[in-house]
């Protein structure tokens, strides 16, 4: 049999030595690796995945009239900018399998057209959604930064804000105006958009929708990551081709967790609170790391520190804070070369298990 596709280990399954390090501790470790809400959902959100009604027939694939009104209302309230629910938003799985499938479905429209530009540090399912559909993963750090001859095979480009796993925030206007000028669709991530710290939530549906594409999930936003539910919303083309494509993909939100979500995307006091709750978390956390020799800065936005490994060992940090104080990171090569001399801590445990992270290390 010829050699073709081996899938590489997934990143996460890379932490066993360093969790049975932390596990060793007495309480077991605490997980601060991958970004999973601690935090529970709204009551009426759970109550409603048990609606009969919405579980007896097979749920539209773009999501109900209802599910995209809600999400429109929310971009209007939330993020200032304005989407038509009727031709310009629809409903996907979680926004991992749409990160992991939009560029196959875009090569399939314009297969002269075999590259996906993402930031070079960043979530992997970028790279990995270009790899699957056999196509060029092209990392860049800057927008000025893109080669031309990169641009011109570009059959989209990825941007991330706030960014997993810095934190930063991007200039998505600049963005927006770069994908126009080099007629490159831009999909642009923004699931952290509640929670950024040092200004308002914003997404490049500001810039208006053409030639955009914003991507939102519920899973961090309203601690539903376990429900799968999120939607992309702009150019009235893309969001139109994706949404016929994925319906021949079978790729339908369960009703039940369509109507889950129209009850958490009206919610904005919910949010509030968990926002409350990760910027407490973060800054113990910076205090928790600088005090065992690990500073790192708090982030513009999302609910990661970023911090540097001294000498540049991510991992010989990530099982130093595992013997130490039983806290599990993810070391900075997960998500992309250029990064393996960082780590990142995700603020995703209750505050007891941190504190007694804390303990271990007797502060």
């Amino acid at each position: 049999m010829s050699a073709g596709f081996v899938p590489p280990p997934y990143p996460y399954d890379r932490l066993d030595e360093v969790t049975a390090i932390a596990n060793a501790h007495d309480g077991g470790a605490v997980d601060l690796s991958v970004g999973t809400p601690c935090d529970p959902a709204p009551d009426d959100v759970i109550a409603a995945l048990s609606a009969v009604d919405a579980a007896r027939g097979y749920p539209p694939s773009i999501g109900t009239p209802a599910l995209r009104q809600a999400a429109a209302s929310w971009i209007a309230r939330r993020l200032g900018a304005t989407a038509d629910p009727s031709t310009e938003i629809a409903a996907c799985v979680g926004t991992k399998e749409f990160v992991a499938s939009v560029p196959q479905y875009l090569k399939l429209r314009d297969p002269s057209r075999d590259t996906v530009l993402y930031p070079a540090v960043s979530y992997p399912t970028y790279e990995m959604g270009a790899i699957l559909a056999g196509c060029r993963a092209v990392g860049y750090h800057a927008l000025s930064d893109i080669e031309a001859d990169d641009a011109a095979r570009a059959l989209c480009i990825w941007v991330n804000s706030p960014a997993n796993p810095t934190g930063e925030l991007s200039d998505l206007a600049a963005a927006a105006a770069w994908g126009r000028g080099h007629d490159v669709p831009v999909f642009s991530d923004e699931c952290y958009a509640e929670f950024t710290w040092t200004d308002g939530p914003t997404t490049i549906l500001r810039e208006g929708t053409a030639g955009v594409v914003a991507v939102h999930s519920l899973s961090k936003r309203d601690n539903f990551a376990g429900a799968r539910i999120g939607f992309y919303a702009g150019d009235s083309d893309l969001v139109h081709y994706l949404r016929e494509v994925r319906k021949h993909a079978g790729l339908m939100p369960p009703g039940p967790v369509q109507a889950a979500a129209v009850l958490a995307l009206g919610d904005d006091a919910h949010v509030e609170r968990q926002r409350d709750r990760y910027l407490t978390r973060l800054r113990r956390l910076r205090e928790i790391l600088t005090t065992a020799g690990y500073p790192a800065d708090l982030p513009q936005g999302a609910f990661y520190l970023w911090v540097p490994a001294p000498g540049g060992d991510a991992w010989l940090a990530a099982r130093d804070l595992a013997k130490r104080a039983g806290i599990v990171v993810s070391p900075g090569e997960f998500y992309g070369a250029d990064s393996a001399d960082h780590f990142r801590v995700a603020a995703v445990q209750p505050d007891e298990r941190i504190e007694l992270a804390a303990a271990r290390l007797s502060l």
